[in-house]
């Protein structure tokens, strides 16, 4: 999340080197930590190293696509801003970018200017969401989870969850009495759904369930296959 103390991280993936660099510097001199990734490959691994505020994505690129890139982007981060930049101006892929959930489609050549203002205005919005976001709490039948504290309180007793019992619980609750798919999870707070950390997923959720084991309104269910829901009685 951007604040006054840390620069906003954006994502730009580009394969046309002259526009990547010009629009890395350009972004940088307005105070934006741009991370520039030539190809589709390049940037999914990128995003799965660390987190970003905000992804422009170029939609014709080498080995991965700015489409396919999108798509698994959203599987990790269902919430991060998106931007395909592309020479594509068919409606069909306008109508595709948005489909995949991008909050813009901007077609090249483009304002740097404009582009500016609109990622200005994206970043604040969802500043604005996550700052909400992080100071929910949620009553969970008997129960009462702070995840900002990292606290579920039950009958005067607070347990303190480690920092992935945590964020497991937190994506259980935004997804109240929904499931909650298991990929998203794992590349969420894991940052790949590889068998073995989806074997760790499975003892954090043992864990969560002994936790939340003194009320019977409430249980974490297994959906083979797919993942969990947090029920809520």
């Amino acid at each position: 999340m951007a604040d006054k103390d840390k620069r906003a991280k954006i994502l730009l993936c580009e394969d046309d080197p002259n526009l990547g660099s010009v629009l890395k510097n350009y972004l940088e001199l307005n105070d934006y930590d741009v991370t520039l990734e030539r190809d589709g490959r390049l940037g999914l691994a990128a995003f799965q190293r660390e987190s970003f505020d905000l992804c422009l994505l170029d939609v014709m690129m080498p080995n991965m696509d700015g489409f396919t890139l999108a798509e698994e982007i959203r599987d990790i981060n269902p919430d991060v801003p998106l931007f395909f930049l592309s020479a594509k101006t068919m409606k069909e892929d306008i109508i595709q970018g948005y489909k995949l959930g991008a909050d813009d489609y901007i077609t090249k050549p483009f304002d740097s200017e404009v582009l500016l203002h609109k990622i200005k205005a994206i970043l604040k919005r969802n500043e604005e969401i996550n700052r909400e976001a992080e100071n929910r709490e949620y009553d969970l039948a008997s129960y009462h989870f702070n995840p900002k504290l990292r606290e579920l309180s039950h009958d005067g007793k607070t347990q303190t969850l480690s920092p992935k019992e945590n964020e497991l619980l937190k994506m259980l609750c935004e997804h109240m009495n929904d499931l909650l798919p298991r990929e998203q999870a794992l590349k969420r707070i894991w940052g790949s759904d590889t068998y073995f950390n989806g074997r760790s997923m499975d003892v954090y959720i043992a864990k969560l369930r002994k936790y939340l084991k003194d009320d019977t309104n409430i249980e974490i269910v297994n959906i083979h296959g797919n993942g969990f829901r947090l029920v809520v009685k």
